[in-house]
């Protein structure tokens, strides 16, 4: 299996795992000219939530989580706020999660969900450690 099959199998336990947890999908690899958001879903209190997911077989690169550096965090910014003006959306609460996914053989995924993980109001700001 070569990075991009690892990283959609990935998307698809997380995208399990946000259903499971209540959460619909809404989208999934959401792309426009700037860039990609892996998942779009709402909560339970219709908060939209763009969810970014990482995936790693293997301890050794740490927390896939930790790879959603600043720049990717205004690229995701930048397509959510073009989801919502394509979907005519002005005043909806939003929220951006991470999801690191970490996958060894021969065992269950192990699945790291940080709720909103970063703030564009001011720049890229992680509020996870």
């Amino acid at each position: 299996m070569n990075t991009r099959e690892y990283g959609k199998q990935g998307e698809e336990i997380a995208a399990k795992f946000l259903s499971d947890k209540g959460l619909t999908i809404l989208e999934r690899n959401y792309t426009t000219p700037m860039g990609e958001i892996d998942i779009i879903a709402r909560d339970k209190d219709n908060t939209l939530v763009f969810a970014e997911v990482k995936t790693a077989y293997g301890f050794a690169a740490g927390d896939p989580a930790s790879w959603v550096n600043g720049k990717k965090q205004l690229k995701v910014g930048r397509v959510a706020s073009a989801y919502l003006t394509k979907q005519g959306f002005s005043d909806v609460s939003c929220r951006f999660d991470v999801l690191g996914v970490m996958m060894e053989r021969g065992k269950e995924p192990d699945i790291t969900h940080y709720e909103n993980a970063f703030m564009l109001t001011q720049g890229p700001k992680f509020l996870w450690p």
